[in-house]
């Protein structure tokens, strides 16, 4: 049995396009992405799940930190064994961490410590990394806890900065380097899983 992994993702969803790509061409005997779960109704990673036959869940605020058990309990429906979060903005709940134990993942597009916490994602990170003329960046994979970025790190790859490089030219070097990574990242992780329970 394989392990059933739920992509939790609130934006355009490269990175989950990536993982669904990479388990069904090249580890589809590892895992397949069984699950995208959003929190935004008109998020382009709505329309990646559908091109890929994905199904999704779409959630909000109330269904995520007060009913967490019914939450858990969709997922379960779905078998989901394993979460990866890709570009998903709010905290996850302890209810959810204690549900899932050292199997739920994250990506952050700089080096961890430095440039996380609560608001740093995405654009606000280059536009941070440029200003403070950092020499690197890169991307960290870490477990998730009940704080923003502060979880166990996995993995981490460095890139160098050239000179005169904008922020919206780091965020395409820091995505090809996510693409590259995470989906190889989280294979080597279920590998070393237990099996999926039937």
């Amino acid at each position: 049995m394989t392990h059933r992994i739920a992509v939790f993702a609130s934006g355009s969803g490269s990175n989950a396009e990536q993982l669904i790509r990479h388990f069904k061409e090249q580890a589809a005997d590892v895992g397949e992405v069984a699950l995208i779960v959003c929190n935004k109704p008109d998020a382009s990673v709505l329309e990646r799940a559908k091109k890929w036959n994905v199904p999704f869940l779409l959630i909000d605020r109330e269904l995520l930190y007060e009913r967490t058990d019914e939450l858990i309990a969709m997922l379960k429906q779905h078998e989901i064994d394993f979460i990866v979060l890709a570009g998903f903005l709010w905290l996850i709940p302890p209810a959810l961490i204690e549900a899932y134990p050292q199997r739920i993942v994250n990506i952050h597009p700089a080096l961890l410590p430095r440039y996380g916490g609560k608001g740093m994602y995405g654009m606000h990170v280059h536009r941070a990394v440029i200003a403070n003329r950092e020499k690197e960046s890169g991307i960290t994979i870490h477990y998730v806890n009940e704080h923003y970025d502060e979880g166990q790190h996995i993995f981490q790859a460095r890139l160098p900065i050239a000179e005169g490089t904008t922020p919206e030219q780091l965020a395409e070097q820091i995505h090809a380097l996510e693409h590259r990574h995470y989906p190889q990242v989280v294979e080597a992780l279920l590998r070393r899983l237990p099996a999926a329970h039937a």
